[in-house]
């Protein structure tokens, strides 16, 4: 009998049901168990997934201690990962965490160090990293047609704040209710959506073989700031050794897009939407020069679920290719907290 991996999900807001619609589509995995503090979120997936009542919970901590779970989805606000991913590794859970992991570098030895931490399964939830352009690229640059990646301008930005009228621009209302202009909550752009371009800017540095990439340094940082010290536009530069530097830019206040630009020893590679376009580009100029489109409209957060479904029937304890393994995601919170804090 073919083994289904059985998910859990802590927090049910917006992207916990898009991930659990995927994940109900799959034949090798299930949605068991949920939790949350709204009962109507609750009721909403029990009557969408078909969920037993008794695996409904209103505790977190009743859902870390279902022993029939093999994996939990904790997609809560940003500043409750790390409460319930050290809960979840005291019960010695496998987990996958929304991104980003954790909003500070100032906990994650805690993590890093706890003695059940390489006993479990743990990443976190780059769904753009699974997107067919995205494995296409990195396999191009592994073959080595362009030489090493050197340099590369990643964006993720779109305008939440200001809308136009007749007489020229106004700022729409700033929520401070809202996730992500909430400082409380783990708000703010470069944790909403920098944390993109800071990921995929260490997953090209790492196909750099010259370098370390432990040794980086976050420079140039123009950072704006509007009501209650929410950061709504940045800009910085990640640079590695001086032999790779990434320009990185994300913004609440400009529709900046979402392209990145990958250039290399012997040409570049040009990717229009990075995150999660329903139909993937990319523009290859080198010796040979193409352009590559996937004509499949891909749901991302299924293959996500496959591959480490896939990972969790095999026993893995770190996601397999082309997800995010614990180093890079120690790396990657490094990389935010200095971006954040300016040093």
């Amino acid at each position: 009998m073919k083994h289904i991996v059985k998910w859990g999900i802590i927090g049910l807001g917006n992207i916990a049901y898009h991930f659990a619609k995927s994940l109900h589509t799959h034949d090798n995995a299930s949605l068991i168990a949920v939790a949350s503090k709204s009962k109507e979120k609750l009721l909403r997936f029990k009557n969408t997934f078909n969920l037993k009542s008794e695996n409904l919970h209103d505790d977190y901590n009743k859902l870390l201690d279902n022993d029939n779970l093999d994996i939990i989805y904790i997609a809560l606000p940003n500043s409750f990962h790390f409460e319930w991913i050290l809960k979840g590794i005291e019960k010695k859970k496998n987990i996958l965490v929304e991104k980003p992991a954790f909003i500070s570098a100032k906990n994650i030895d805690l993590i890093f160090k706890h003695k059940n931490f390489q006993k479990i399964f743990f990443s976190e939830g780059y769904m753009y990293k699974y997107h067919p352009q995205i494995i296409e690229t990195i396999k191009i640059l592994k073959s080595g047609e362009l030489g090493s990646p050197i340099q590369m301008q990643t964006n993720c930005g779109m305008n939440l704040i200001y809308k136009k009228n007749f007489f020229g621009f106004t700022k729409k209302k700033f929520n401070i209710e809202k996730r992500i202009f909430n400082k409380k909550l783990g708000g703010g752009v470069i944790l909403d959506l920098g944390c993109y371009t800071s990921s995929i800017s260490l997953m090209i540095a790492s196909l750099n073989k010259s370098i370390n990439k432990f040794n980086f340094k976050i420079e140039n940082i123009k950072t704006e700031y509007q009501e209650q010290d929410i950061d709504v536009h940045s800009e910085a530069i990640i640079n590695f050794e001086d032999k790779f530097i990434s320009k990185v830019a994300t913004s609440f206040t400009k529709d900046i897009g979402n392209s990145s630009v990958i250039i290399c020893e012997n040409g570049k590679i040009e990717i229009e939407n990075s995150w999660n376009p329903e139909i993937g580009k990319i523009k290859i100029t080198g010796i040979k020069k193409r352009e590559l489109k996937f004509n499949d409209l891909i749901n991302v957060y299924s293959s996500e679920i496959e591959h480490i479904s896939n990972d969790i029937m095999n026993n893995k304890k770190e996601a397999t290719y082309p997800g995010t393994k614990k180093e890079d995601i120690f790396l990657n919170t490094k990389i935010i907290d200095n971006w954040i804090n300016d040093f």
